[in-house]
C-alpha cells in the first residue's frame, strides 16, 4: 500500500492548510527512506509529497538536506535520467533546495554538474530549459560548482542553445536567451577555469552580437533584466565595430535617457560603460560623432551620482580622443564646459575632479580650434589645467603641458592673462626644479615654456623668476631627451632662433 498512501499524501499536499498536519505527524520524516525504492512510481509520489510539504518552508528544507536527501535527488537523476516525469519532480526539488548554503555543500560533493548538463542538451521544451537554467544559475553561485560546471561542458550546450535560437524574437524563447546571458555572466565572475574554457565562454557571449539589439530594446530589457547587461559589456568588449555597425548605440542612449528619468544607476552606469567601450576603435567615433551622439551624451550632465558622473566623464573623453570634430563640438558647449568646471571643483570626489580636467585637457590637446580656446578661457577652465600640472600623476601632468601649449600655439593672446593669474610660469620652475619630476614631464614643461615666450608680459615673468639658471642646470641632466629641449628653450629664451 506504501505507493498508493504516498500519492494519497501527494495529493493532501496540495492543499496549503494539510501542509501544517502532515508536518506535525512526521510525514516527511516517514516519507524520506522511500527515496531509495528502486519503485520508479514509488519515487515519483514520495518525491511529490516531500517537495510540496517542504515547499517554501526553510527550516524543513534545511533539515532535508541535513538528513542526505541530495545524496537521493542527485542518485534518482542519474539513474532515471530518461524518466520525464521522474526528472521533472527531481528538478523541482533540486530548485527548492539550490539556494541553500547547505544544500550547494552537499551538491558539490556529487555529480549533479554532469547531470544538469545532460538534461540541459536534451532538454525538449522551453518550460524545461527554464528550470534546468535556474537550478544552474543558483549553482553557479558557490565557486567548487561553478568549476564542475565548466569542466562538464556545460559551456558547449550553451552554444548549441544559443546557435538554435539566434536570431529569434519570440518572447519564449527571448527568455531563455536571457536564462542563458546569467549563467554565461555567472560563470564567466570568478571561479578557476583553464584559459580554453575561458575562451570558449567568451566566445558564447560575443557570439550573441545580433541578439544583443533584441536585448536591450524596450520590451526585451522588461525580459531580461538588468544582469544581461553584464553580457552586453562582454559582448562589446570583443565586438565593438560590429556592434556599431549594427546600430546598438541609439538603442543603449534611448535605454540609457529613460533609465535617467527613472534613477536607475545600475542601468545608467552598464549603459555608459557599454558607449564608452564602443567608442575606443577609430572607425567607430567617426560613426558615433556622425549619429550626434555626443550631443546626446551630453542629456546626462544633469545626473547628480558620482558613479554615472564618472562613467559620463569617461565616455566624452574616449570621443574626444584623437578626434578633433568631437573636441570641437565639446568645447564649444558652454553647458558641458560650466559643468566640467564644477566637477573640476569637486574636491569631496577626487575620481570626478580628476576625470573632468583630464577632458577638459583632452578638449583642448585634440581641439585645432580658437574658438574651443576661447569657450574654455570664458568658462574659467584654463586655472583648473594649470592646476593639473602640479598633480601627483605624471600622466595628468604631462596631459595637462600638453593641452596648455596647443591652446597657446592656437591663441596665446586669449590665454595670456589667465596664465599670469594662476602663476603658470612660476609653477613650470618649480617642476624643472624638483628632482622627483619624471623626465617626461620636465620636457614637456619645457615645450610649454617655448610658447610661453612669444608672450612680452610672459617672457617677462620667465625672466624675473630666473627660469634660465635652472634651464643652464638641466643641459647637464642624465636624460638626454631632456638636455635637448633645455637647449632649444636657452636658445629660443636668448632670441637666437
Amino acid at each position: 500500500c506504501a505507493v498508493k498512501a504516498a500519492q494519497v499524501l501527494s495529493e493532501i499536499a496540495k492543499n496549503e492548510e494539510m501542509k501544517k498536519p502532515c508536518i506535525e505527524a512526521d510525514l516527511v520524516v516517514t516519507l524520506i527512506p522511500l527515496l531509495e525504492s528502486t519503485d520508479q512510481e514509488m519515487l515519483l509520489h514520495a518525491g511529490r509529497a516531500i517537495g510540496r510539504i517542504c515547499y517554501d518552508n526553510r527550516d524543513l528544507q534545511e533539515e532535508l538536506v541535513k538528513v542526505g536527501v541530495i545524496t537521493s535527488l542527485v542518485r534518482i537523476l542519474t539513474d532515471y535520467a530518461d524518466s520525464e516525469p521522474l526528472v521533472h519532480v527531481d528538478l523541482l526539488a533540486l530548485c527548492n533546495l539550490a539556494d541553500l548554503d547547505t544544500a550547494k555543500e552537499a551538491l558539490s560533493k556529487t555529480n549533479v554538474a554532469e547531470q544538469l548538463v545532460r538534461q540541459l542538451r536534451r532538454a525538449a521544451n522551453h518550460e524545461r530549459l527554464e528550470i534546468v537554467f535556474e537550478v544552474l544559475q543558483a549553482l553557479a553561485e558557490n565557486d567548487a560548482l561553478k568549476a564542475q560546471l565548466v569542466e562538464a561542458g556545460v559551456q558547449e550546450v550553451l552554444s548549441e542553445i544559443l546557435l538554435r535560437l539566434q536570431g529569434s524574437s519570440q518572447a519564449e524563447d527571448t527568455c531563455i536567451l536571457k536564462a542563458a546571458s546569467d549563467l554565461i555572466v555567472s560563470l564567466l565572475l570568478g571561479g578557476k577555469k583553464t584559459n580554453k574554457q575561458k575562451s570558449q565562454l567568451i566566445f558564447l557571449a560575443s557570439y550573441q552580437c545580433n541578439t544583443i539589439r533584441l536585448l536591450i530594446s524596450e520590451s526585451g530589457f522588461r525580459q531580461t533584466g538588468k544582469k544581461s547587461l553584464g553580457l552586453i559589456l562582454l559582448v562589446i568588449n570583443g565586438n565593438c565595430v560590429r556592434m556599431v555597425q549594427l546600430g546598438v548605440i541609439h538603442q543603449l542612449l534611448d535605454l540609457l535617457e529613460k533609465h535617467v528619468e527613472s534613477g536607475d544607476i545600475s542601468v545608467q552606469h552598464a549603459a555608459l560603460s557599454a558607449l564608452r567601450n564602443l567608442a575606443i576603435p577609430v572607425v567607430n567615433k567617426v560613426q558615433v560623432l556622425e549619429e550626434g551622439v555626443a550631443e546626446r551624451i551630453q542629456v546626462f550632465l544633469r545626473s547628480e551620482t558620482p558613479p554615472v558622473q564618472l562613467k559620463l566623464l569617461g565616455t566624452l573623453r574616449m570621443l574626444a580622443d584623437g578626434q578633433a570634430d568631437a573636441a570641437e563640438i565639446l568645447g564649444q558647449d558652454p553647458m558641458l564646459l560650466n559643468r566640467l568646471v564644477q566637477w573640476c571643483d569637486a574636491n569631496d570626489h577626487t575620481g570626478i575632479c580628476g576625470e573632468a580636467n583630464r577632458l577638459l585637457a583632452s578638449i583642448l590637446h585634440h581641439n585645432r580650434s580658437q574658438e574651443v580656446v576661447r569657450a574654455i578661457q570664458e568658462a574659467q577652465g584654463v586655472k583648473h589645467l594649470v592646476s593639473m600640472t602640479t598633480s601627483k600623476h605624471a600622466a595628468m601632468q604631462n596631459e595637462a603641458l600638453n593641452a596648455l601649449a596647443i591652446a597657446s600655439a592656437i591663441d596665446l593672446e586669449t590665454l595670456e592673462e589667465s596664465f599670469k593669474e594662476s602663476q603658470l610660469v612660476q609653477s613650470l620652475h618649480k617642476l624643472l626644479q624638483d628632482d622627483n619630476t619624471s623626465p617626461e614631464v620636465k620636457y614637456n614643461s619645457m615645450g610649454l615654456l617655448c610658447s610661453l615666450l612669444n608672450s612680452g608680459d610672459l617672457r617677462q615673468e620667465i625672466e624675473e623668476d630666473k627660469i634660465k639658471e635652472t634651464l643652464e642646470q638641466l643641459c647637464s641632466h642624465s636624460d638626454a631627451n631632456v638636455v635637448k629641449e633645455a637647449v632649444t628653450t636657452l636658445q629660443v629664451l636668448r632670441g637666437e632662433t
